[in-house]
């Protein structure tokens, strides 16, 4: 059952018929945010990946999502009211809009009920970490639960792999958001099973070292953005290095592949710290051409490889597509690192902000 699964095309997502009817009810799940190892940045039509990526899914940095649903009489259009933190938030309409646009061919109860999407995260809001992922993996998860009591029979493995799916087509990396605790999306001749279409659960060993990592994220910037991750994607069609970033991203998940079955800290560290330098080199390089880290980004990195050159402890950075900084260390280095990052690298946050995570195992049903 899992080969077949794994060849799934868009076509197996569309829901036939079902079942069951239910006219109202609730479900609430917590999705987390992931941090990419190998960066996806690039994509094609119907959020598919120009090339794969590999990420740790964290803990503690996650969106909850209560969806109450009930039937309604006209099934010409959405109908939704959207709660942000117990208050109403127009702002995010817009996004929610597109994502039931994009998803209604495949769960195609979308237009018979109406939803109330209540919704948090356990971080700060406006922090400068990225909620898309972990927001749209949530409301994934509730609207598949609403799915699986329409269709009883579906299986587990069907669910999660729908609901990756379903989440993709919200914010990219929220597909590497509904399960842990490493994911990778995007398909590569070194891991069995990758898919374009969904996220697939890291099933190769991986060493001890790397089951409890941490990641301490460094609030640098809080600020909006100048350029959005969308955006910035789509400067990568035509872009003069594109192609052969993407050859590098394909040999690198094959060589992190290696280092987390090894526990090899130091070709990890390699590897991580390069492809965050290279994500934030194609944004310099693109045309037009913008840079997202700040001086304290960079006052941070320098001090980090300074620690690590000093004490051999295996601590490396890595970088969204943004200006914070995630903090990558072994749970049994913790002490050293947060009293260094206490001591060294607060000064550089915005109003001393830091937020302590770890790998964790994905999305939760309340």
């Amino acid at each position: 059952m899992q080969k077949v699964l794994y060849m799934l095309s868009e076509k197996d997502f569309i829901a036939k018929s079902y079942a069951h009817e239910v006219d109202k009810g609730s479900f609430e799940w917590s999705a987390p945010s992931n941090i990419a190892l190998v960066k996806y940045w690039g994509k094609k039509e119907n959020q598919i990946p120009a090339n794969p990526s590999i990420s740790f899914t964290l803990n503690n940095c996650k969106t909850i999502t209560k969806l109450i649903f009930e039937k309604k009489n006209d099934n010409s259009n959405f109908s939704f009211d959207l709660l942000f933190e117990g208050k109403p938030k127009e702002s995010f309409r817009p996004k929610i809009e597109k994502f039931f646009e994009r998803i209604v061919a495949y769960i195609p109860f979308l237009k018979e009920y109406h939803f109330t999407i209540d919704t948090q995260n356990t971080f700060p809001h406006s922090s400068g970490i990225a909620s898309s992922a972990s927001g749209m993996a949530a409301l994934a998860m509730n609207l598949m639960s609403l799915e699986r009591l329409l269709n009883p029979e579906m299986t587990d493995e069907y669910f999660f792999q729908k609901a990756s799916f379903l989440a993709r087509l919200g914010s990219g990396s929220a597909c590497r958001s509904v399960k842990g605790n490493v994911v990778v999306w995007g398909e590569n001749k070194a891991i069995e099973g990758s898919s374009n279409l969904f996220g697939v659960p890291f099933t190769d060993e991986v060493h001890d070292v790397f089951k409890d990592y941490q990641d301490t994220i460094l609030l640098i910037d809080k600020g909006e953005k100048q350029v959005s991750s969308t955006v910035g994607h789509n400067l990568m069609h035509g872009h003069p290095y594109a192609e052969k970033r993407f050859e590098q991203a394909h040999d690198n998940l094959s060589k992190i592949k290696e280092a987390l079955g090894n526990g090899d800290t130091a070709s990890f560290i390699k590897i991580v710290e390069s492809e965050a330098l290279t994500l934030h080199a194609m944004m310099m390089t693109s045309m037009p051409y913008f840079i997202l880290m700040k001086p304290n980004t960079l006052e941070v990195i320098n001090k980090i490889w300074q620690f690590r050159q000093e004490t051999n402890v295996p601590v490396c950075f890595t970088l969204d597509a943004g200006a914070n900084v995630h903090v990558l260390y072994p749970k049994n280095n913790s002490a050293e690192v947060l009293e260094f990052i206490k001591n060294e690298l607060v000064a550089f946050c915005q109003n001393s902000q830091y937020i302590c995570d770890e790998i964790g195992k994905g999305a939760i049903q309340a």
